[in-house]
């Protein structure tokens, strides 16, 4: 059985993080191992306490994982500070793992800070280098690219830049556009688009725009499902096609359970 790893937060209303990861992998048929960097107290409506795990604590868990069962692939998710981004990413250079994607979390569907300055400045530096895909939302894009994106024009220079600081391929989420302007080149004004670049050259990934309430978790959903693929030998077009259609019936399927976001209906 294909396994992967998710090192992430955890989300105590089971909508994002390590538990939307792990139901992730499950429903695409592998098997899912963790490592918690952080216990959030959360819900629907937002985050209200965060108590980080020591750094020490997440390499000893990742090397206990390791040691034992191996990873085809491995996503990252929430690190919440410099010294967690350090760790991990010594462990994934130390153990030579391979299919690394970065769900770049910066800020949460509320706001709230998930990793500090410093820890972006080190995940751009250590970790990113060593991804085989690094899967931003707009937002994260432009505090990584350092850049305001307004259009297609603007996700393609923003990956461009990203790909500078090192990273293998970038896939930049465009499901945030509308909330500040349409695509206004390509012709591409319909619907969401989702844009890799490898360096060399853009693949779009086009979908419907779908008029409902956010979905929390999208972000992670995402993330996973793309590593699952990955470790099933999916080459990265492939692997992306195949989670963008996972994640667009999740939005159009979503459970009401709180009195904030929706929750993917993972299944």
């Amino acid at each position: 059985m294909h396994k992967i790893l998710t090192i992430a937060g955890s989300d105590s209303c089971g909508g994002a993080g390590v538990q939307a990861d792990l139901k992730t992998i499950t429903a695409l048929g592998a098997y899912g191992t963790c490592v918690i960097t952080a216990v959030t107290a959360q819900n629907t409506v937002g985050v209200s306490s965060i108590h980080e795990v020591p750094a020490v604590f997440v390499g000893q868990q990742i090397d206990a994982v390791i040691s034992d069962m191996g990873a085809d692939a491995v996503k990252t998710g929430m690190l919440t500070n410099e010294e967690v981004v350090e760790v991990v990413s010594d462990r994934i250079r130390m153990h030579n793992l391979k299919n690394l994607v970065v769900d770049p979390v910066i800020m949460s569907h509320k706001g709230e800070r998930l990793l500090t300055a410093a820890g972006v400045k080190k995940l751009s530096s250590l970790l990113v280098p060593l991804s085989h895909l690094i899967t931003p939302n707009i937002p994260e894009a432009e505090v990584l690219a350092a850049s305001r994106i307004m259009s297609l024009s603007d996700m393609k220079d923003a990956a461009k830049s990203i790909c500078e600081s090192g990273a293998r391929n970038v896939l930049i989420k465009g499901g945030h556009v509308n909330e500040y302007g349409k695509y206004r080149d390509d012709g591409l004004d319909r619907g969401v688009v989702d844009i890799l670049y490898d360096g060399n050259s853009f693949e779009h990934f086009e979908g419907e725009k779908i008029m409902a309430e956010k979905v929390h978790g999208t972000g992670c959903i995402y993330s996973a499902a793309i590593a699952t693929e990955l470790a099933k030998g999916n080459d990265l077009v492939s692997a992306i096609t195949n989670a963008k259609k996972y994640i667009t019936k999740i939005i159009k399927n979503p459970l009401t359970l709180g009195r904030g976001h929706k929750l993917g209906n993972i299944s």
